[in-house]
C-alpha cells in the first residue's frame, strides 16, 4: 500500500541505462571538451535558424549549414540533394584536415578533391523544420559515429538509435523530442506523412536523452521545457529530477570534463 506513492522509473532500467551508456560513448569518442565548453542546446527559433531562401534546395542548404555549425563540423565538405535524386551506394571516406570537430571552423571543404558527403533532404519537410533539422543532424551523426574508436553500446543492431543519441549530444535534443511522434489528427487531408522523419528512439526516450544533456550542461528546466511540446513538459521535468538522483551515473559522465580529467 505504502509503495503506491513511491517514484517509479520513467523508463525501463535497461532503456535508461543504455541512454547513459550511449552518452558516455559519445563523450569518450567525440570531444568531451567541445561538449562541455562549446555545445549549446539548439532551439527551434528564428534566432538559431535565421534567413530565408527562394527555393526548397536553398532553404535546405541554409538549414544544413546551421546544423553543421552548431555540431562544430562546419568544415566538413557536404552537398545537399533532393532525396529523390540522391543515391549513395557506398559510404564515402571523409578526409578532414585538422580536427574532426572544430568549434571555430566556418568554412568547407578544407581538403581539395575530397568528395562531398551527400546529405539528402525531403522537400516535403520544408514546412516541418524541426523534422528536417533532426534528419540532417541524424545523417551527420551517422557519419561522425563511424569514426568512433570504440563500438557503441548495443552493437550494430542499435546503430540508428545510438546515432540519434549522438545527435542529441551534439545539441539537437529538442528537435528529436518534438519530431519523434506526429499526431495524425482527425482529418486525413490535413496530415502529410511524407513531411515526418523516421524516428528510432521513442518520444520518451528522446526526451530522456534531452534531459541527460540538460543535466550535464546544468540548464534551467524552463530554458528547455518552454520549447518542448506541451504534453512532453511534465515527463521532461520528472526525467530531470530522476536523472539528478542518479548521481553515480552522472558523475561517470562528468568525469569526461577536461578540468576534472586533468585533476
Amino acid at each position: 500500500m505504502f509503495g503506491l506513492f513511491e517514484n517509479k522509473p520513467l523508463l525501463e532500467e535497461s532503456s535508461s541505462q543504455w541512454l547513459f551508456d550511449a552518452f558516455g560513448w559519445a563523450l569518450e569518442n567525440f570531444d568531451a571538451d567541445i561538449f562541455y565548453q562549446h555545445t549549446v542546446l539548439v532551439l527551434p527559433t528564428n534566432e538559431f535558424f535565421p534567413g530565408r531562401a527562394d527555393s526548397e534546395q536553398a532553404m535546405a542548404l541554409l538549414m544544413l549549414n546551421q546544423v553543421k555549425r552548431y555540431a562544430c563540423i562546419a568544415h566538413w565538405p557536404t552537398e545537399v540533394l533532393d532525396h529523390r535524386s540522391c543515391a549513395v551506394e557506398t559510404t564515402p571516406q571523409i578526409a578532414i584536415s585538422g580536427q574532426l570537430r572544430d568549434a571555430n571552423a566556418t568554412d568547407s571543404p578544407l581538403v581539395a578533391h575530397t568528395p562531398a558527403l551527400q546529405i539528402p533532404y525531403n522537400p516535403q519537410q520544408i514546412n516541418n523544420p524541426e523534422g528536417m533539422i533532426a534528419t540532417f543532424a541524424h545523417t551527420l551523426a551517422h557519419y561522425l559515429g563511424q569514426m568512433a574508436k570504440q563500438p557503441p553500446p548495443g552493437g550494430a543492431e542499435f546503430w540508428p538509435h545510438v546515432t540519434e543519441v549522438l545527435a542529441i549530444y551534439l545539441g539537437f535534443g529538442l528537435m528529436f523530442a518534438n519530431s519523434a511522434y506526429t499526431f495524425k489528427g482527425s482529418c486525413a487531408s490535413c496530415y502529410n506523412p511524407n513531411a515526418n522523419r523516421d524516428a528510432y528512439l521513442s518520444e520518451l526516450q528522446s526526451v530522456y536523452g534531452l534531459a541527460i544533456f540538460a543535466v550535464l550542461k546544468d540548464l534551467p528546466d524552463a530554458a528547455v521545457s518552454t520549447h518542448l511540446k506541451s504534453h512532453l513538459r511534465g515527463f521532461y521535468r520528472k526525467a530531470v529530477k530522476q536523472i539528478r538522483q542518479r548521481s553515480g551515473d552522472i558523475e561517470i559522465l562528468k568525469q569526461q570534463q577536461p578540468s576534472l580529467a586533468a585533476g
